[in-house]
């Protein structure tokens, strides 16, 4: 049987807040929760690519899941980002996301060592049959720099039924198309673009995994919810009055631009991990400009 959807509609990329010294902001973290929550937004997305999960060690990661499952006190599932490209090592800390309170999993495409297609679904077999929990499969070329193709991603969805869907940002509208046009009942397609939501909810997608309802989860996730109705004239004016702050957030590597406007915003301080460093003074004014318009400072 297949794993029911886990969220359909926004479920948000979250950032990990950090103290000045470097560690995981607590209280920043549980405010930012709150604010996702009251907001609207009907996932948590923690420890993934936005969450800075590359310069997380897995126990700073187990105590982020930890934070926000407490916080949410189940009023959305939460899904942890538990992905490696070393198999072993992606069941390892998906279990333990399991433990500590995560819903469900968000796992990567394994990056840098290119798996074939035969090695992706080996790769999501694997973590299928060692864990109990459900899983969301991430395609992202941009940072792994190999594609998992609609075929595989077909032969994932039809064989693995733990598998309960795939964050697709390829980026590939022909791809996602044909995963949504051959997709089993029950299998999940989000957005993995904040930029292309309402296009491919249009096509029949679920929704998206964001970056921008970090920092604007009403607005978005309102947007959201118009597209899953059918309302794609409302959505669009919301989706143009937010396209300036998706696109800027990725005027720098995510998620600089998004960690520079929450601390404009008074929510977090500007902390990244090295190699990340804080956004350049050149692109500030703009930044500060946009979220003006928004009315989010």
């Amino acid at each position: 049987m297949k794993t029911p959807l886990l969220f359909r509609g926004t479920g948000t990329a979250l950032v990990t807040p950090f103290t000045t010294d470097g560690m995981v902001d607590d209280r920043a973290l549980r405010a930012l929760v709150e604010f996702q929550i009251r907001a609207g937004v009907e996932a948590l997305l923690p420890t993934g690519t936005t969450g800075e999960s590359a310069t997380l060690s897995e126990d700073e990661q187990e105590i982020v899941v930890a934070i926000v499952a407490e916080q949410t006190r189940g009023r959305v599932p939460v899904i942890a980002g538990a992905g490696s490209n070393s198999t072993s090592k992606a069941i390892s800390l998906s279990r333990r996301m399991l433990s500590a309170g995560a819903d469900g999993i968000l796992s990567v495409a394994p990056y840098y060592n290119k798996p074939t297609q035969e090695g992706y679904f080996q790769h999501y077999e694997s973590i299928v049959e060692a864990i109990d929990g459900p899983i969301i499969v991430y395609n992202v070329p941009g940072r792994t720099a190999s594609n998992i193709e609609a075929e595989t991603t077909l032969r994932i969805a039809e064989d693995l039924p733990t598998v309960a869907g795939i964050k697709e940002a390829s980026g590939n509208f022909t791809q996602i198309m044909e995963i949504l046009r051959r997709r089993p009942s029950g299998f999940g397609v989000w957005s993995g673009d904040d930029s292309i939501t309402l296009p491919l909810v249009a096509l029949g997608a679920d929704g998206v995994v964001s970056v921008v309802s970090n920092e604007a989860p009403r607005k978005f996730s309102n947007m959201v919810r118009l597209c899953l109705d059918g309302k794609f004239e409302k959505a669009a004016k919301l989706h143009n009055d937010l396209l300036p702050l998706m696109n800027f957030n990725f005027v720098e590597s995510s998620p600089i631009p998004v960690k520079c406007a929450l601390a404009m915003m008074g929510m977090i301080k500007e902390k990244c991990r090295l190699p990340l460093v804080p956004m350049s003074a050149k692109h500030r004014p703009r930044l500060r400009a946009i979220l003006k318009e928004l009315d989010l400072v």
